[in-house]
């Protein structure tokens, strides 16, 4: 594997600590806000206006890390552990 790619990688294996990092962060967000009775009635049965600032952002912290943080971490770890396919390199 060349040097430009093991640096590459190396680089990634940083950014998917940081972003860990950040994942955490904003879990400690999430689990600090006080979960409200909206949270504990089915959200069919909740009128948009009824949802508190509270509610709010769980909900965006909890689809951000679903939607984006996860499969990011996921995509940049499987990068940065991707072995050479080049038959020169596996001497």
């Amino acid at each position: 594997m060349s040097v430009d790619v093991k640096a590459a990688q190396e680089q990634l294996r940083e950014i998917v600590r940081d972003l860990e990092g950040i994942r955490f962060r904003l879990l400690g967000v999430r689990e600090s806000l006080p979960a409200s009775m909206v949270e504990s009635v089915r959200l069919a049965e909740v009128e948009a206006e009824a949802v508190d600032p509270a509610t709010e952002i769980r909900t965006v912290i909890q689809c951000v890390l679903n939607d984006s943080f996860e499969p990011a971490i996921g995509d940049l770890r499987a990068m940065s552990e991707l072995r050479s396919t080049d038959p020169e390199e596996k001497g």
